[in-house]
């Protein structure tokens, strides 16, 4: 997570809607099938530190969303990464999810956190 407190509401989010949904989640590139940055858009050395882990993730992991304040930055991040898969805005999580079920399976599951 990068940036300020508000970027870590949409993280948590993000990812409470993904493990309800199965997907399993992980900090790890190894283990990952996509990357999802979460970016900020507003602290120069932020914004820095978001196109270094756009970078990071990619040349690890190959697929990655952008999303967060940075995102509506959208032409610039592409330029930069144009092998992004896609890039959001910030508060976008019906977007980013979407992204994420375009490219990655949507697994079974019952539909529990907990198991």
């Amino acid at each position: 997570m990068l940036g300020c407190p508000k970027n870590l509401v949409d993280s948590e989010l993000i990812l409470t809607q993904l493990r309800t949904e199965g997907y399993d989640v992980t900090n790890s590139y190894d283990d990952a099938e996509l990357v999802i940055v979460n970016t900020c858009g507003f602290i120069d050395s932020a914004v820095q530190e978001s196109l270094d882990t756009i970078g990071e993730a990619l040349a690890a992991k190959g697929k990655v969303l952008v999303t967060g304040c940075l995102g509506v930055k959208k032409d610039e991040i592409i330029e930069l990464h144009p092998n992004v898969l896609g890039v959001t805005g910030p508060h976008a999580y019906d977007e980013v999810l979407t992204q994420v079920h375009k490219h990655v399976a949507k697994p079974v599951h019952n539909g529990c956190l907990y198991e």
